[in-house]
């Protein structure tokens, strides 16, 4: 008797820069395989979630509300994963993703939030899974242009001075970060360099270090996508 295919999680890229990164490890800490899922580069790609653990949705330089094809079919299979009770997780423009599959705007921001910036964690952050012991602010890497309405019956985990909506919870397996701490210093030199992100970077008024905060950065994602992982079956 053949055995079951094994459960893993779908990934879903939408830049070959803008892959996992500090999540990768405690994914793999807890022998959890993963599979990365480009629908970008071809929208009409066979994509099951018989066997899927989770679901993670990355950042990009596109918008939720870009009337692409990738864009559409991720809404759906966001919505899908959802009513089936899946742990889910956004970063930036995953985060934005979820917002939109919930019913509620991506708009663009009052002013990009680019570089090392703290979030604050609110009252509802203390009781959250991933995001319990976390009281004091922590500076984390930004890099958007866009943010959201929270969804209805959300949890409102997080905030910075520049944008009000930084982390959210939706049910009990559902996570949009806006912020980005899955980001290593390789990442972020590479975004530097690449002409889609050039015309953001421009607009900084001060050099923008890639190392800087990158020792808390990864204590940070260790623990929180370690919690995360542990969600999984």
């Amino acid at each position: 008797m053949s055995s079951a295919p094994s459960r893993q999680v779908l990934v879903f890229r939408h830049l070959p820069s803008e892959h996992l990164g500090r999540i990768a490890e405690p994914l793999e800490i807890a022998r959890i395989p993963f599979q990365y899922q480009d629908l970008y580069l071809n929208p009409a790609s066979h994509v099951s979630l018989e066997n899927a653990a989770g679901l993670i949705f990355l950042g990009g330089p596109m918008s939720a509300n870009d009337n692409l094809d990738f864009i559409r079919r991720e809404l759906d299979i966001l919505e899908a994963g959802i009513r089936a009770g899946l742990p889910v997780l956004g970063v930036c423009l995953g985060a934005q993703l979820i917002a939109r599959t919930l019913g509620e705007r991506v708009y663009p921001n009052r002013v990009k939030e680019i570089g090392w910036a703290p979030v604050f964690w609110t009252s509802d952050a203390c009781g959250d899974r991933l995001f319990s012991g976390l009281e004091t602010p922590e500076t984390v890497f930004h890099w958007h242009g866009e943010t959201f309405d929270l969804p209805a019956g959300a949890e409102w985990l997080a905030w910075s001075a520049a944008c009000r909506n930084q982390a959210f919870r939706y049910g009990a397996k559902v996570w949009g970060l806006q912020f980005h701490l899955e980001v290593t210093a390789e990442m972020i030199s590479e975004w530097c360099r690449q002409d889609a992100q050039c015309g953001d970077r421009r607009e900084l008024t001060t050099p923008l270090d890639p190392n800087a905060h990158a020792g808390r950065l990864d204590q940070l994602a260790g623990l929180v996508f370690g919690r995360w992982a542990e969600l999984l079956p």
